[in-house]
């Protein structure tokens, strides 16, 4: 009988990262669910059940990545999975799932205050730091303990508005709304993601590049278009790949792939 696989998942208390936990969980694996607020970990895996576990971890925050690695160390002396999902769209509010109605209008004059122009560079600083630099330094202090497993796999949770290839289109329907701050940053994170799979490719740890759908979650403020069901299909499906799955993929649903 194999070992029970063991996952981390950052940004899991909500969104993506917290349907992905329970997909995982709900086909064997054991998943630490990474969340800022532990005590919204603890209700999200409260919510999940057995085989879900919180772990504090603020993917901008060295010291808490640190202890984060070394109680996976310390508990299970491995890791099987590392699904990087934590991300911010921007660093102004937050919503509820009651202000939808108030998403499109924000949408809109977010686009229009995030050009190349007029972009805060705080702002940019705050949302790369997230998506870009956490993502890396959560690699860097998890990789060890991928090294332990038989069957690493890394999942990098990015987006295709991060594509040069699709944005650099007149005609692409994201063209326009190009910017410094969100999309940039995605476009960041793909090439960190591609620098992990260029170093480990002669190893037998998978990185694969993942898009979600356009989901309704508070990253977008509750704009999206898609369930979280659906919008995380394709990183559940990438996340459950088997030791003879692909690497250095970047895909969206259902096995898509996007151009770099």
């Amino acid at each position: 009988m194999s070992e029970t696989r063991i996952a981390l998942v950052t940004g899991a208390n909500q969104g993506v990262g917290l349907q992905v936990a329970k997909q995982l969980v709900a086909n064997g694996v054991t998943v630490y669910l990474g969340s800022r607020n532990l005590e919204r970990g603890e209700a999200a895996a409260s919510e999940i059940g057995p085989g879900a576990v919180a772990l504090q971890i603020d993917v901008t925050d060295g010291d808490s990545i640190a202890a984060a690695a070394e109680r996976i160390r310390s508990e299970h002396g491995r890791l099987n999975l590392l699904v990087n999902n934590a991300g911010i769209s921007n660093a102004r509010r937050s919503a509820t799932a009651g202000e939808e109605q108030n998403s499109k209008t924000f949408m809109e004059d977010y686009a229009k205050s995030s050009k190349a122009s007029t972009a805060s560079l705080e702002e940019m600083g705050a949302v790369w730091d997230t998506n870009v630099f956490g993502p890396l330094a959560v690699y860097q202090a998890m990789l060890p303990l991928l090294r332990e497993s038989s069957d690493a796999r890394i999942v990098n949770v990015s987006s295709d508005v991060g594509s040069l290839t699709l944005n650099a289109d007149p005609a692409h329907p994201y063209h326009a709304r190009f910017g410094p701050i969100y999309p940039a940053s995605k476009t960041a994170e793909n090439a960190i993601t591609l620098a992990m799979m260029i170093e480990l490719e002669a190893t037998d740890i998978k990185v694969n590049l993942v898009s979600p759908a356009f989901t309704a979650t508070n990253l977008n403020l509750f704009a999206g278009t898609q369930s979280v069901e659906d919008g995380s299909r394709e990183v559940v499906r990438v996340a459950l790949l088997g030791p003879d799955g692909p690497t250095g993929t970047y895909t969206k649903w259902e096995n898509t792939p996007i151009p770099w």
